[in-house]
């Protein structure tokens, strides 16, 4: 389906072609329709679908319809690099719409707590939150939100992981019962039906089918001991020099800093990014790794969704994630836009529950990558963990 085969506003639509948008992703085509009616959403749907213009494009088109004066709609997100792509993604889309928007986070200097109070007490009309500095300033009285008519929840599932769940619930009693709720979240647990239960009126179910790579990730597992993933790091990035941007995720913030030092090259640039980092130093970190300028970015979870970084080369899950739906998330920072990739994910035995997990997810065995000789020799893995004879196929990793 095109754009225009949807009930936009000629504005909205024009908008959507200076962008460079003519088709519809799934989630659009599905979503879009639904809350122009005005019901409540619930939407399934990965990483890199689209999801976010999915809501956008309907809430834009009814601003322009009613140019309200006060605040039109809450969006709340996990994280503080979301609720900067999200507002990034709106001034884009708005840029001759002339519609309002601000990024409401922490970790920003004070001049940016004074243009938020600013924004709040008079009206922008999208607000973009994390709920922890949202929640600051509605205890100080000023914050407005008496006549919101929209309100999102963005990556709903990470939110309550993280445990937002009281502070949503907080901010929900400050806004109209009377509006329409959008859902959006890569995973359908229990614990995402009962909030929606709580705060949504019959709302609309759309589930895309989810949970699998994008067929251009070239997928990979090396079995090994813990000692032996960095210098099979620095082998692989050594060995590649064809791959220009390369995205590392790590467990803890500790293993960030570990990683960092055990991969420092003259050669080419490595940095970390966790919430050690102010918000300011994560945004140029991020911007450098964009722009190219830093070749290997180390990262905990806080990269795994949500950010709009295109073109790695390269995904290394240097630990196995817990959860296996976070593993299609961060392969998912690969091989976007039709594009191909790799993603290598290291799995120690303590870790081989979790690669089974994986597995069963997607549907079929990653292939197992044989460990280069001298990994091998110099710090030999126990018998029970040495890797089993790869397998051909679908997720085959192949040098390039």
């Amino acid at each position: 389906m095109i754009f225009e085969d949807l009930d936009l506003d000629s504005d909205i639509l024009d908008a959507v072609e200076y962008m460079g948008f003519r088709e519809t992703t799934p989630i659009q085509e599905k979503a879009i329709p639904v809350i122009l009616r005005g019901d409540d959403l619930i939407g399934c749907a990965q990483t890199g679908t689209g999801k976010t213009a999915a809501y956008l494009l309907p809430i834009m088109n009814d601003i322009i319809y009613k140019r309200p004066a006060h605040t039109h709609t809450l969006i709340l997100v996990p994280t503080r690099e979301l609720a900067l792509q999200i507002d990034q993604q709106i001034q884009g889309l708005a840029y001759t719409l002339n519609i309002t928007s601000l990024a409401v986070y922490g970790g920003g200097e004070g001049s940016a707590w004074d243009q938020e109070k600013e924004a709040l007490s008079h009206g922008a009309d999208i607000i973009v939150a994390t709920p922890g500095r949202l929640i600051s300033h509605l205890n100080l009285g000023y914050v407005k939100f008496s006549d919101v008519e929209v309100l999102v929840l963005d990556e709903a599932d990470r939110m309550l992981d993280i445990g937002f769940h009281d502070d949503i619930m907080k901010i929900i009693s400050h806004v109209p019962k009377q509006r329409q709720t959008l859902m959006f979240s890569a995973t359908m647990p229990p614990k995402i039906r009962s909030l929606s239960k709580h705060i949504m009126k019959n709302p609309v179910e759309i589930a895309l089918e989810m949970s699998k790579p994008a067929e251009g990730v070239l997928q990979a597992v090396y079995l090994l001991e813990d000692n032996q993933k960095l210098p099979l790091l620095n082998s692989l990035i050594a060995d590649k020099p064809e791959y220009h941007s390369i995205l590392i995720f790590s467990s803890t913030k500790k293993k960030v800093h570990e990683i960092v030092r055990g991969l420092r090259s003259r050669e080419y640039t490595v940095e970390g990014i966790s919430s050690d980092l102010e918000q300011k130093a994560r945004e140029e970190t991020l911007i450098r790794f964009r722009s190219r300028r830093t070749r290997v970015l180390v990262a905990t979870d806080v990269l795994s969704r949500g950010i709009d970084i295109k073109d790695i080369n390269l995904v290394v899950n240097f630990d196995a994630p817990s959860d296996a739906e976070d593993y299609v998330h961060r392969v998912g920072r690969t091989a976007r836009a039709e594009t191909t990739g790799v993603a290598i994910t290291l799995v120690s035995k303590a870790d081989m529950f979790k690669l089974q997990r994986i597995e069963k997810l997607i549907g079929y065995q990653v292939f197992r990558a044989p460990l280069p000789d001298f990994i091998a020799e110099s710090h030999p893995a126990s018998p029970d963990h040495r890797p089993s004879r790869p397998r051909s196929g679908k997720g085959g990793f192949r040098s390039r």
